[in-house]
């Protein structure tokens, strides 16, 4: 079946949290009521869990949702759907969602918008199209991208947002005691910095058989990376994740070149653009279903593939449909897991019918029509619709 759009809805996702993402912050650079800048990285984030949603009507009818980055500007990504991505689409008829996404990237590819909010535009829109796509044909978005079936998927737990070392350290033994034995530290969980002592601590604590990773946060030179690459391998990370600033290809490739534990880059790339100059940059790949949508996960899981690179989809703050997106196409492409987000994912698929069940360690994907999940009436209580 064609894709014919006849309109969309643009929403505005946002949810207070008594905590915001990462840990309470104290000290860090607040501006306004929305957003905290962290001092370990100079990053803004919000406060609340925020997201941009788009609900897509067919010409026949039919409605899927899309999801992508709410998280700073989000009324920047309404706009660009509204005034230009939206019209455009209801003007055309398209025999494949990768032909819509192609046709909407082409409006302004020779001006240099590549990516950005126009990519995350891209992504919700390619998302709620893939959705209308597969649940029209009566397939689940795993059948639909060429492997069928319900399946599971590994999660490994994203955060340690205690005040502690010992907490932090407390706080993994409880998920470990759950089934989880894979954790990822963010460099601004740690003591000071001391990425070093906190992974110590770590292995110490859960035994060797746990698998621990640190999220660098593009805090590092390529030489610094290096040098803790060298002092972490007695400890055996599991990956080293975004160790340097994303811009600069050369320093990526200097690491991935001499680094002992895998390297693992990607969840701001937006399209198969951003990871074709980087093929012998890393050896994991974490695409971010909420900036790549579901056309350019794809085609950047097919070239992983071909290279034998490692899938690891990242996943972000958001109201799920994004991550229900991203957990089936990890599926369908043979990821080696999947991220949880313990603190938003469980608590926001509560406002959404369909959502995976994580539990034991495992993501329980069901072969369910589209990306699986529609909102609930809960829901409605934190969607504003969005209108130029």
């Amino acid at each position: 079946m064609s894709v014919t759009v006849e309109k969309v809805d643009v929403f505005f996702f946002e949810r207070p949290r008594t905590t915001p993402y990462l840990g309470a912050g104290e000290g860090e650079f607040a501006i306004g009521e929305r957003y905290i800048v962290r001092e370990f990285n100079g990053t803004v984030y919000p406060l609340t869990d925020r997201s941009i949603v788009v609900k897509v009507t067919d010409k026949h009818g039919a409605v899927g949702w899309g999801e992508t980055y709410g998280l700073v500007a989000p009324k920047a990504v309404a706009a660009i759907i509204q005034d230009l991505l939206a019209p455009y689409l209801a003007m055309r008829s398209f025999e494949t969602p990768e032909a819509a996404w192609d046709g909407l990237y082409e409006l302004q590819r020779v001006r240099g918008y590549w990516g950005g909010y126009l990519g995350d535009a891209l992504a919700a829109l390619d998302i709620a199209i893939w959705d209308v796509h597969a649940r029209s044909n009566g397939q689940s978005l795993q059948a639909a991208l060429g492997k069928g079936g319900s399946g599971r998927l590994e999660g490994y737990v994203s955060g340690i947002p205690a005040p502690s070392r010992q907490a932090r350290l407390d706080l993994v033994r409880e998920w470990k005691a759950k089934g989880f034995h894979k954790v990822k530290l963010p460099v601004g969980h740690t003591d000071n910095g001391d990425v070093i002592g906190e992974m110590e601590t770590l292995r110490a604590g859960l035994g060797d058989d746990h698998e621990i990773s640190v999220d660098l946060h593009w805090t590092l030179t390529a030489q610094e990376t290096l040098d803790l690459d060298a002092a972490l391998k007695p400890i055996r990370p599991w990956f080293l994740e975004a160790p340097t600033k994303p811009e600069d290809i050369e320093a990526q490739r200097t690491i991935a070149r001499s680094i002992t534990a895998p390297l693992a880059i990607g969840e701001e790339w937006r399209t198969d653009w951003d990871y074709r100059h980087r093929l012998d940059c890393c050896h994991i790949i974490q695409p971010e279903m909420g900036h790549t949508g579901i056309t350019q996960f794809a085609r950047m899981a097919r070239l992983a593939n071909a290279r034998g690179t490692g899938i690891l989809p990242h996943a972000t703050i958001g109201l799920g449909i994004f991550a229900s997106a991203s957990l089936r196409a990890a599926l369908a492409f043979g990821a080696q897991g999947h991220e949880f987000q313990h603190t938003i994912y469980t608590r926001n698929a509560e406002l959404l019918d369909g959502a995976a069940v994580v539990e034991g360690g495992y993501f329980e994907i069901p072969d369910t029509p589209g990306h699986g999940v529609t909102l609930n009436g809960e829901a409605d209580n934190y969607l504003t619709p969005l209108v130029l």
